[in-house]
């Protein structure tokens, strides 16, 4: 599968963004899906996932959401009360693992190019 996120930009601190996350190829809805995100230096670092059950990382929950269509085969992070530290790139993935946990990097393949996403203070 191909993933392709978009709708990243330039916000003022507070604002919100959503971004969009689109699979070609088939069996999307078999998979959960992931957003991680990456400043200049640092690990790539979970941001949210969605299967059966969402998960967020304790920076975002609460500001954040994370949906799925999977009639389009995309998924959605809706960024809300954003903050100069949510500045990143966001990469979206799939989740190819067997736990629980979904954390982890190297459970996921597919990675799409990253959209860039900038909040000004």
């Amino acid at each position: 599968v191909q993933l392709q996120a978009s709708g990243g930009g330039l916000v003022q601190a507070g604002g919100s963004l959503r971004l969009s996350c689109a699979a070609s190829g088939r069996g999307f809805r078999s998979y959960d899906m992931a957003w991680f995100r990456q400043t200049p230096g640092k690990e790539r670092e979970f941001v949210a996932s969605i299967g059966g059950t969402s998960y967020y990382a304790d920076s975002v929950k609460g500001r954040f959401i994370i949906v799925r269509d999977n009639a389009k085969n995309t998924v959605y992070l809706q960024m809300n009360s954003l903050k100069p530290d949510d500045t990143a790139v966001y990469y979206c993935a799939r989740f190819i693992g067997l736990g629980a946990l979904r954390t982890r990097l190297h459970e996921y393949d597919s990675w799409g190019q990253g959209t860039q996403v900038t909040v000004s203070s």
